[in-house]
């Protein structure tokens, strides 16, 4: 849907952009790039071993008369993270925006979680949020310009039993959030965070229905979230509306954190 302000111009355009989206094969990154591509942006986006699901989100993503290309990318790896962004910025000439999104969940209570788990969760959510921004940082600070929008959680804020590690992660992406915000914003670069809630993703479908029913009783609006809400989101903190907002943390959970 294309919007519109009292004097006609048209509100949270991206034409002309290139945005970075990280763990957007499916999920809430595939829902932000098809928000952004329907705005006008080009679309670069990262998975990982999800070779099916990236294929299907390229097609539908070029149907749309953008340009868009699927790179898979381990983005724990900086390496391959750094590679992946040099690479994009070669096919795309630039990039004005990065959507760091991937993310795992190995969740079980502190008793039972390995050293592994607690690593491996590290090193996708949060780390990789920082191999991405390290990797475009020198990009948007010669450019004088950039959006940067990192997917936390609500957990990352309260805290939540047997997410000892995923927690750790997301509230690790608030405190990237505002320190990258702080370094960069004379540079006219803005940094936000999203902590979506009870969201409607492959992930929350298979939680136990006992522990869904809690959840919702537990929220307002007494509802889950869509992918589009955090899209709608994530498209207005890419725009140009959004300029004079950074080092920010916007809850998109129906209350639930209240």
């Amino acid at each position: 849907m294309t919007h519109f302000d009292v004097s006609g111009k048209i509100m949270f355009e991206l034409t002309g952009k290139t945005a970075i989206i990280t763990g957007a094969s499916r999920g809430i990154g595939k829902a932000i790039a098809m928000k952004f591509a329907s705005q006008g942006a080009n679309i670069a986006f990262l998975h990982y071993m999800d070779a099916d699901n990236a294929a299907a989100t390229e097609k539908e993503l070029n149907e749309l008369g953008i340009k868009a290309k699927g790179y898979e990318c381990n983005v724990a790896d900086f390496a391959a993270a750094n590679a992946a962004v040099e690479q994009i910025l070669e096919d795309f000439g630039e990039a004005h925006i990065l959507v760091n999104n991937a993310g795992i969940v190995r969740d079980m209570l502190m008793l039972k979680m390995q050293e592994s788990d607690f690593d491996a969760v590290i090193s996708v959510n949060l780390k990789g949020a920082f191999n991405m921004t390290k990797s475009v940082y020198q990009h948007f600070m010669k450019k004088r310009r950039g959006r940067i929008i990192n997917i936390s959680s609500i957990v990352g804020l309260t805290g939540n039993a047997g997410q000892t590690n995923y927690a750790s992660a997301k509230a690790g992406m608030i405190g990237l959030t505002k320190s990258v915000a702080k370094e960069l914003g004379a540079r006219n670069v803005t940094v936000n965070a999203i902590a979506p809630g009870f969201i409607k993703t492959d992930m929350t479908d298979g939680m136990p229905e006992k522990a869904k029913e809690a959840t919702l009783a537990a929220i307002p609006m007494k509802r889950m979230g869509q992918v589009e809400d955090i899209a709608n989101t994530a498209l207005f903190l890419a725009s140009d509306e959004a300029a004079y907002i950074s080092g920010e943390v916007i809850r998109v959970d129906g209350g639930l954190a209240m």
